[in-house]
């Protein structure tokens, strides 16, 4: 026992009892290295075919990707004799039939379950897979076929599958049979007629059943008694029809083109009765115009002074003989495009209330205003003519010279950009609307994406013109430094802009700065001296000893800056003479000017 409980997770159900034992594991489980697998269906066949057929509840609610490993996610073992491994207890109310694959519809919802399952309706075939002993007990093995529960009123004359004449609301009447469908297609009055005139009552078995195969219809006579008494053969189809005994059909022996009227085309397919309405044939029928007969007008007199036959035939309706050679003489001749389209286009709605006086004095009565009102106003209101023609959409009359018409003319790189890369629906809307030709600011910007990230706006109020021209991007002469606080002077005027207005990494794309951009000599320029004339932190200006001329010469003026007066020959010694002394900084070396000498002994030899 004390092995058997390291091995076994406990005992089994009562339903799985013959499987106790540790040498019975095998039965349902699959041993190996990799997933745990089960045996479920190996066993339970039933399910297994159901499974496999995808019917029922189970191929429903199984997860077959898993197989047998979803079996256990409602039928747990191992948890001893007395649990209930079944758990589900349908519920009528609850209950939602539509997960077997038979939904219960009309007066099936209101049945009870066991009214249907019952071992009464469970197959002698599906017995032998079920493993459940009482079929009482079981919603397996229940067909789906009417006769299942319903015994079969019609003695096996037509089809067993009732749902193809009769609903699950009642049984009374047939919705869905359709006697078209049948050997003998009611027409006429036919229709009309009450069923049981035609399929009788019969007994067997001491019980009433309705006749509907095995009687005779290939004659008239076989329901209907001969008037004639077999004068014309018994006949009845050669003169009458079913709409009606009197409606008598023009005779194969009479010749109606000794009439007034001869019988051409289409005409020749008509009923006798369609014209003549009382079956007296010797009374005059008015056919003069088309109208005495085909009423009512299906032009709505739009064509009140004209006949059909203008347009029409006797052999059909349609096509019409209005071709598009006659519409060139009416008040819209169809030129370009215009030519191919075809009638129902133009003149709606497609169908007896048609359209065909309909108005064209502009393109929108037609066409959808493609520019969505951008053209309504002056000088072109909405007149599409004044950049399409007939002959296509595109592409447009509008030309260059055109452009220069407007309030923004195309001169320089503008006059080489394709229309589209202005004129283009604007971003981020969905539906994408028409592509726009109204602007509400001419300016750069309006097209443009500003690369300077509004540092100009203040100087150039978005007017890129003040820098750049039309010709290209990169010519910048037209603007003038002086109007800024750092004029250009001197060597100054010779450094490109970039030398100064350097891009940042950390700036978006890159942008150049232009404002903020150094004014002090330092902010551009080393400072060669090391930092010896500074004070403190403060960096003295370059112009104290030099100009934006140029470096060298320098303008430092040492009578009044330095404490060793220039007089006499000093005037003319370089100063390299006297400032020899030097130190290395950052890498270089340096001058330094406050070590020079100021004694003569330190400059000149002792003589």
């Amino acid at each position: 026992m004390a092995a058997a409980a390291q091995i076994s997770p406990g005992p089994l159900s009562q339903a799985h009892a013959s499987l106790e034992g540790t040498t019975k594991c095998a039965s349902c489980h699959t041993f190996g290295l990799g997933a745990r697998e089960f045996k479920c269906t190996s066993c339970h066949a039933e399910i297994r075919q159901r499974l496999a057929n995808k019917q029922g509840f189970h191929a429903k609610v199984a997860k077959n990707i898993a197989g047998n490993q979803d079996c256990v996610r409602c039928h747990t073992e191992h948890l001893g004799p007395k649990f209930n491994i079944v758990k589900w207890e349908p519920s009528h109310d609850e209950f939602d039939h539509r997960q077997t694959g038979y939904a219960l519809t009309g007066k099936h919802a209101k049945v009870a379950c066991d009214r249907c399952h019952t071992a009464n309706h469970v197959s002698a075939d599906a017995r032998k897979s079920i493993r459940v002993k009482d079929p009482n007990h079981t919603y397996l093995g229940v067909s789906d076929r009417c006769t299942t529960c319903h015994a079969d009123e019609h003695r096996g004359q037509l089809n067993p599958d009732c749902a193809r004449c009769h609903g699950f609301e009642s049984w009374k009447p047939t919705t869905g049979f359709d006697h078209a469908t049948a050997r003998y297609p009611l027409t006429g009055l036919h229709e009309k007629i009450a069923c049981n005139r035609c399929h009788r009552a019969l007994t067997a078995d001491g019980k009433t059943y309705v006749q509907y195969r095995n009687f005779p219809f290939e004659s008239c006579t076989n329901c209907h008694q001969d008037p004639h008494r077999g004068a014309f053969q018994g006949d009845c189809r050669r003169c009458h029809t079913t709409g009606g005994w009197k409606q008598v059909r023009m005779s194969s022996t009479f010749d109606h083109d000794r009439t007034k009227f001869p019988l051409h085309d289409a005409h020749v397919k008509v009923e006798c009765y369609k014209c003549h309405k009382n079956s007296n044939f010797k009374e005059a029928v008015a056919h003069a115009v088309c109208a005495d007969c085909h009423t009512p007008d299906p032009h709505k007199g739009q064509f009140a002074k004209q006949d059909c036959a203008s347009c029409h035939t006797e052999d059909g309706w349609k096509p019409s003989l209005y071709t598009a050679a006659r519409h060139q003489q009416s008040a819209y001749p169809l030129l370009g495009k215009h030519a191919a389209v075809s009638c129902a286009k133009c003149h709606l709605p497609a169908g007896r209330d048609t359209e065909y006086h309909v108005k064209h004095a502009a393109c929108l009565d037609c066409h959808k205003d493609a520019h969505a009102g951008q053209f309504a106003s002056e000088p072109t209101l909405n007149r599409c003519e004044s950049c399409h023609t007939v002959d296509g959409f595109r592409p447009s009359t509008f030309t260059l010279a055109k452009h220069q018409d407007t309030r923004f003319h195309l001169n320089g790189a503008h006059a080489a950009t394709p229309c589209g890369e202005c004129h283009k629906p604007p971003a981020g809307r969905y539906p994408p609307p028409p592509a726009q030709y109204k602007f509400e600011t001419l300016t750069c910007v309006g097209c443009h994406q500003d690369p300077h990230q509004g540092q100009t706006a203040t100087q150039s109020k978005h007017d890129c013109n003040v820098c750049h021209s039309v010709r290209s991007w990169k010519e910048v002469r037209a603007f003038d430094h002086a109007t800024t606080t750092f004029a250009l002077r001197g060597a100054h005027r010779a450094v490109a802009c970039a030398e100064c207005h350097k891009t940042t990494a950390l700036a978006t794309n890159r942008q150049v700065v232009f404002e903020g951009a150094p004014t002090t000599c330092n902010g551009c320029h080393e400072d060669t001296h090391g930092g010896q004339f500074s004070k403190g932190n403060v960096v003295p200006e370059c112009t104290a000893c030099h100009n934006e001329t140029s470096w060298k010469p320098s303008t430092f003026n040492h009578e009044t800056r330095a404490s060793f007066s220039l007089r006499g020959a000093h005037q003319m010694v370089p100063c390299g003479q006297c400032h020899k002394e030097t130190t290395e900084v950052n890498g270089r070396q340096v001058v330094i000017y406050g070590r020079a000498p100021s004694r003569c002994a330190a400059c000149h030899a002792n003589l």
